[in-house]
């Protein structure tokens, strides 16, 4: 019989793997394409002789691979995609190689020196599956190999294989290298500095008005922003003794309680992890992040449950090494991991509840769904699991937990771009993205309230911030919060609109009070929200009570890095409680161990203490190119205090002209030009400094056509100052009184203009009207710090008096 005829039947596990783009990249570039291919065949073909792969052939850019077990197959396809992770780690995206790879083990026939069977069919129908750089393996093959290798299985949804009649599950090998954060040690995330400060200014500033008082030489020139979700970065390492404080700092691990005790974790509590983006275009990515955002917002309005907020969630991979420590830092007892494949108009999801004490699976569900009907899964999602936690839902939670948002897929998939968009990136120029991305939602959808409310809150930032005045004004702020309450009155998300507008546009501290009360009733689990009532209450001199909500924002976001630095350089600032503010960023410290930012907040303790010595120790571990606005100003304000006025305004001048020219100067860049003019005053430069504070009047001062909202983010006590150092005493002076008066009811940014009045004053000679607020400001929360009386220039008018220096021996104490 011809050797060609002779068939040969066995038991065998085939692989097939195909190389992503090679069809595309000959179209544009054949030479490239070829050099590639060789290559990519090259690198596999050597990690098939390793695992005893026979190759059986090539088929243009694919191979097909025999060999003698499941698990030498899977091993061979986690160490291909290995090393091509490797390999591609520092390659530009046109000379990336990735492949997909299937395996099935099933009968194959021999014959002609080719492979034919139902395992050659199925193998050849799984690997499209697999994504880019992935592997896809059928329940034979997991089965065989689950306790084999050390890695994790997710099932994939039900999927219908082209002419396979024979039903069967299917499951994705999860690679431990696949997300960025595959750096993250077993008991703490380490995230790398350039994302750090990537995110170091980002969400909240969509989210909540946090006062920052910035130490620039006007004693605290107060002004806004809004924190990030992952914003600030972290404070200064927990304990060491090289930063030369007289009370050493005690180690914060990220899941104790302030005090330093860990909480007791309840058993229904949940953390929604980073789902997997399985899509072959991986410009889906803002999708997947959209449905693992949808799911947890669901889950958070549970009020039985304890729902970690995304902030403290994202900076996980999809599929942690270790699950117990990821709950004991998170504070929880179980997680949801997924992944999303979107493909054409149908999208496969799947998710899995695990227990992170014991790693075990308490259920799995995949979906196959077309987009028009994705809404519904995240519904079903949180309905699941509320089930599997025994979490009885209220009617209310039960309807909003269901709810759809649209039914405009259109619309939703503009919805998930802008909260993209917001997620993911930071600048005036992005918000403004976002903000159109929600237009274009509400375009496609005039019902859709979801997209009405992130509008309101991000139009209401752009407001207060000057951007765009054209399109972000009061009217277009108030119209999106209204259009929200009008079509979705039970919407959390449409009171925190409605609390945007009255917090950012009217300045009604008790409206906005109340209007985040009410959606705290319908987002138990939202974070923000606590932080955004904080917030207010801190405006209102609620001191006590906003320490309660900033911890209970803590406990839903326990490695929020801006939340801890928030309460650090801000609230503990404010109330002068020094102690507990190096505590919450020692906290922070850990969390992002390179962060620049955060040590510049321990800087700006250090200096209001006076403690210019360890303000130095900390500014040596900063890096020279860092260029946050924190670094700038807690440097600029360290040589001022020095006395090192040249130092100060070549720090000054580096970061205003670092800005494009084409942009103009946002709040920070105003201040730093206002502090550059009184540099060059003290340097003898008086010339150079009227041109400079000329040049500031012209940036600060509102016209007609720049109607800001300016008057709550310290704009009139900046403007204050700049009349000041022109020698205009009249303006000054009616400008500050005016700020005064403006800030009247508001308990941070009061004390900054009666610290701006008494500067001027004391300027201009009045020095019994400066010496009379003095002791108030020295004993009220958010007013004046003994170390920058003592340090800051614009006192030096005062410095000689023998009243002056008594208030240096014998500080009032501080009032809580």
């Amino acid at each position: 019989m011809p050797s060609e005829t002779i068939e040969q039947r066995k038991l065998a596990a085939i692989m097939f793997t195909d190389m992503v783009g090679y069809s595309a990249l000959s179209q544009r570039d054949d030479n490239l394409a070829l050099e590639l291919l060789e290559e990519h065949r090259q690198l596999l073909r050597e990690i098939f002789a390793r695992f005893h792969g026979t190759e059986i052939k090539t088929i243009g850019d694919a191979f097909l691979i025999e060999f003698n077990s499941a698990l030498e197959a899977a091993q061979c396809a986690i160490e291909i995609q290995r090393a091509l992770a490797h390999r591609n780690h520092d390659v530009t995206a046109e000379r990336r190689i990735e492949v997909k790879i299937g395996i099935h083990i099933g009968d194959v026939v021999h014959r002609g020196g080719d492979v034919y069977g139902d395992g050659v069919n199925i193998a050849s129908r799984i690997e499209p599956l697999a994504g880019a750089g992935g592997i896809c393996v059928s329940m034979d093959v997991e089965r065989q190999i689950r306790n084999a290798v050390e890695t994790r299985f997710e099932k994939l949804a039900a999927t219908e294989l082209k002419n396979i009649s024979l039903s069967m599950d299917l499951f994705r090998i999860v690679l431990s290298w696949e997300q960025q954060a595959a750096s993250a040690a077993k008991s703490e995330i380490r995230i790398p500095k350039s994302e750090i400060s990537a995110r170091s200014a980002r969400s909240m500033w969509m989210w909540a008005a946090a006062v920052v008082v910035a130490l620039a030489i006007g004693g605290f020139l107060a002004f806004e922003l809004v924190r990030s979700r992952s914003h600030l970065e972290g404070g200064r390492n927990a304990g060491e003794g090289a930063a030369g404080l007289s009370t050493p700092a005690t180690p914060h691990d990220s899941s104790t309680g302030l005090a330093g005790a860990r909480p007791s974790i309840p058993e229904k509590s949940i953390a929604v992890l980073p789902f997997d983006n399985l899509s072959d275009d991986k410009a889906n990515a803002y999708f997947t992040e959209g449905i693992q955002d949808e799911i947890l917002t669901r889950l958070s309005k549970i009020g039985a449950l304890k729902v970690i907020s995304r902030t403290s969630t994202q900076k996980y991979k999809s599929a942690p090494e270790n699950l117990h420590d990821v709950g004991q830092q998170l504070g929880v007892a179980h997680v949801l991991e997924g992944s999303v494949q979107k493909i054409a108009n149908a999208v496969h999801i799947n998710v899995q509840l695990i227990k992170a004490a014991t790693d075990e699976h308490l259920w799995a569900e995949s979906y196959n769904r077309k987009l028009d009907d994705v809404f519904a899964v995240e519904g079903e999602v949180a309905s699941a699991i509320a089930d599997q936690m025994q979490a009885k839902l209220t009617g209310a939670e039960a309807k909003a937990v269901t709810a759809r948002p649209t039914q405009n897929v259109a619309a939703y998939d503009a919805y998930l771009r802008g909260l993209a968009i917001e997620h993911n990136d930071y600048s005036y120029g992005t918000f403004e993205q976002a903000a159109l991305a929600y237009v274009q939602a509400v375009q496609l959808d005039p019902k859709f309230a979801l997209a009405w409310a992130r509008l309101g809150v991000i139009r209401s930032f752009l407001y207060f911030n000057g951007v765009a005045p054209a399109d972000n004004t009061a009217a277009a702020v108030k119209e999106a919060a209204d259009r929200a309450m009008a079509l979705a009155p039970e919407a959390g998300e449409s009171w925190i609109a409605l609390g945007a507008y009255r917090y950012r546009v009217q300045r009604d501290f008790n409206g906005a009070l109340a209007a985040y009360e009410e959606s705290l009733k319908r987002l138990p689990n939202n974070s923000f929200v606590y932080q955004y009532l904080a917030i207010v209450q801190r405006r209102l001199g609620r001191w006590q009570q906003a320490e309660v909500n900033y911890k209970k924002a803590l406990e839903l976001d326990p490695r929020d890095v801006g939340l801890l630095n928030d309460m650090g350089n801000e609230f503990y600032f404010y109330l002068r409680r020094f102690d507990e503010g190096y505590a919450v960023l020692d906290r922070a410290q850990q969390i992002a161990p390179d962060s620049a930012a955060s040590r510049a907040n321990t800087v700006s303790l250090l200096q209001a203490q006076g403690r210019l010595e360890e303000a130095d120790h900390e500014l040596a571990r900063v890096p020279e190119d860092a260029t946050d606005y924190w670094v700038v100003n807690a440097r600029a304000n360290q040589a001022l205090y020095k006395r090192h006025y040249d130092a100060a305004a070549k720090i000054f001048e580096r970061k205003i002209n670092s800005r494009p020219a084409d942009q103009p100067l946002d709040f920070f860049d105003k201040l730093f030009l206002t502090n550059l003019g009184y540099c060059y005053e003290w340097m003898g430069n008086s010339e150079e400094a009227r041109t400079v504070f000329t040049r500031a009047l012209q940036a600060i001062k509102p016209t007609p056509e720049t109607v800001i909202g300016a008057d709550a983010n310290g704009t009139p006590t900046l403007l204050a100052l700049t009349y000041a150092g022109l020698g205009d005493k009249e303006k000054a002076l009616a400008q500050s009184q005016q700020a005064v008066k403006e800030y009247a009811s508001d308990a941070v940014f009061k004390p900054s203009a009666e610290i701006t009045l008494a500067q001027i004053q004391a300027r201009f000679g009045d020095h019994d009207a400066a010496f009379t607020a003095l002791p108030h400001l020295l004993e009220v929360p958010a007013g004046l710090n003994i170390g920058t009386l003592k340090l800051d220039p614009l006192w030096d008018p005062l410095r000689q008096e023998a009243r002056f220096q008594k208030l240096l021996a014998d500080p009032p104490p501080a009032r809580k």
